[in-house]
């Protein structure tokens, strides 16, 4: 896929409207991960020292259309130190600018117009700019009004994370070093067959986790106690392991698990086999024997796609145990240019993060729906709209 990019873009005095995805987790007024901000800032800083005048135009929660002052870009402006344009559709602002002047527009998604894609909202939000440059790749799976809307009224390019982000996983798609191992964890089934037959047929070897595995263990009639799981998801599940084995691709399902008797933090662990788990037990983790099955995987992989953790890994350290032990395994093999990794979705790049390990993996990606889309073989809307045909 050719992408229009802004490398060699005349932009110098040019109004850019600028799409990024600023939508982290803020707690206290303080952003608590700044790992999307941070990556986007190699196209803000090109496009700023090439004389363009920007406004970031950024969402932040599902706001509903409504003017919810929970859901403001201040804090993000704060820690960006720049100036926060009340109203995303305000051009007062415009005359002001100079080259290489930086400023974000508020939340976009105050407005209902936006995730309607109104042609009539669009061309507001577009007013006053000369050309719109896409750099969110996480919200370019949704065909809204900043992610497609403002591309058909101006020209439009992809910005450096997007063009770097389709790249990537497009080479690992279309020609990936073999063996390839996918691991894909997670709460539903109901959410990921399409991605499940995807990497089923793209994939040596697939490692189905978290309550997606127990789904899976349910389905081949393992005890699963009082677990999250989808029973009416059964025979799809069969299906997914089915379509597995007519392409050769090894489907490796949870071994045992680590349970409580309850749901919580500070739960007491026990690890336990399937035939072991009784009817109030509730599966938090994956267990002691699956992670050491998983960690051979990987060491027998040379590319390793990866997205949701396959426990709790946010409740350290007792419910973390697998999703670290897979995070550590994944950047040591990557370390030691054994391995290419591609790591997506917003809880797994989380625990890379607590692990310390992040900026050893081959490609983080920004995305978590679109990064499965992607995977899927969807055409995503706001991507699409920037191909040079």
């Amino acid at each position: 896929m050719k992408l229009r990019r802004i490398e060699n873009l005349d932009v110098r005095g040019k109004y850019v409207l600028l799409r990024d995805d600023f939508n982290v987790q803020i707690v206290d007024g303080q952003i608590t991960d700044s790992f999307r901000i941070d990556q986007s800032m190699p196209t803000i800083n090109a496009l700023r020292a090439a004389g363009a005048r920007i406004a970031i135009v950024a969402h932040r929660g599902r706001p509903k259309g409504a003017r919810n002052m929970e859901y403001t870009l201040q804090p993000i402006a704060d820690f960006m130190k720049i100036k926060l344009i009340p109203d995303c559709l305000d051009k007062d602002f415009l005359k002001d600018m100079h080259d290489g002047d930086v400023v974000l527009l508020e939340n976009v998604r105050f407005y209902e117009g936006e995730e309607k894609n109104d042609p009539a909202f669009s061309a507001e939000l577009a007013r006053g700019f000369d050309l719109f440059v896409n750099d969110a790749f996480a919200v370019s799976h949704r065909a809204h009004a900043s992610t497609v809307g403002v591309a058909e009224i101006l020209p439009s390019y992809a910005g450096s994370l997007l063009a770097n982000e389709i790249e990537h996983l497009s080479n690992v798609m279309e020609n990936p070093k073999r063996p390839l191992l996918s691991i894909v964890a997670g709460s539903k089934v109901s959410t990921k067959i399409g991605v499940l037959k995807a990497l089923a047929k793209l994939s040596d070897t697939l490692i189905i986790g978290g309550a997606l595995g127990t789904t899976f263990n349910y389905a081949t009639g393992a005890r699963v106690g009082n677990s999250l799981y989808e029973a009416d998801q059964k025979d799809i599940a069969l299906e997914i392991l089915d379509y597995a084995r007519q392409h050769d691709c090894n489907v490796l399902l949870p071994l045992d698990k680590g349970v409580a008797k309850e749901f919580a933090r500070d739960a007491v662990r026990v690890n336990k086999g399937f035939s072991e788990i009784e009817d109030d037990d509730v599966i938090i983790d994956a267990g002691v024997q699956t992670t050491a099955r998983d960690i051979d995987a990987i060491k027998q992989a040379k590319t390793v796609i990866w997205n949701g953790t396959v426990g709790m890994a946010e409740w350290q350290p007792t419910w973390s145990y697998g999703s670290f032990a897979l995070a550590n395994e994944i950047a040591a093999q990557t370390r030691a240019g054994k391995l290419e990794s591609i790591v997506g979705g917003g809880d797994t790049v989380a625990a890379l993060e607590a692990c310390g390990v992040k900026d050893d993996i081959t490609y983080v990606s920004t995305g978590g729906g679109a990064f499965l889309e992607f995977i899927e073989g969807r055409t995503l809307p706001g991507v699409a709209i920037l191909e040079d045909k």
